[in-house]
């Protein structure tokens, strides 16, 4: 059991969000999915919130790539420690194309049910992001 969910939670960031298979995000991700992440409040439940959510992150930096730093998982509870890397290539938060590559650290903790994602808690430097896009100093 833990180890399908640590399985669920490392292909969901690895290929969704890295990979863009969007395909697979009703595999991971639960009808009733909530995002409790304050970079991104208004994402709407389930995987269709999530699909955007992706879309938004992908299409600002296509060549977007996650490194999971480290994992723990304890029963239906996975916590990762993540890193993202990638160039800035689309319209991210208001931001124009910079041309620019980010490094931007983050952690979350997923509740997994059933083979999957009902719960996410997630916080990340945004604040970092931007200032690496130049939008603040």
């Amino acid at each position: 059991m833990v180890e399908d969910n640590e399985g669920v939670v490392r292909r969901f960031f690895e290929e969704v969000f890295g990979g863009g298979n969007l395909d697979l995000v009703d595999e991971l991700v639960a009808p009733g999915h909530v995002n409790h992440d304050p970079n991104a409040p208004e994402v709407e439940v389930g995987p269709e919130g999530i699909k955007q959510l992706i879309g938004m992150y992908r299409e600002a930096f296509p060549d977007i790539c996650f490194t999971i730093e480290e994992m723990v998982v304890e029963g239906d509870r996975v916590a990762h420690r993540w890193t993202f890397r990638g160039t800035h290539q689309g319209e991210m938060m208001g931001v124009s194309p910079t041309g620019d590559e980010v490094m931007v650290a983050g952690m979350e903790i997923n509740h997994v049910r059933d083979g999957k994602i009902v719960e996410s808690w997630s916080i990340s430097d945004a604040l970092g992001m931007m200032r690496q896009l130049g939008a603040v100093s």
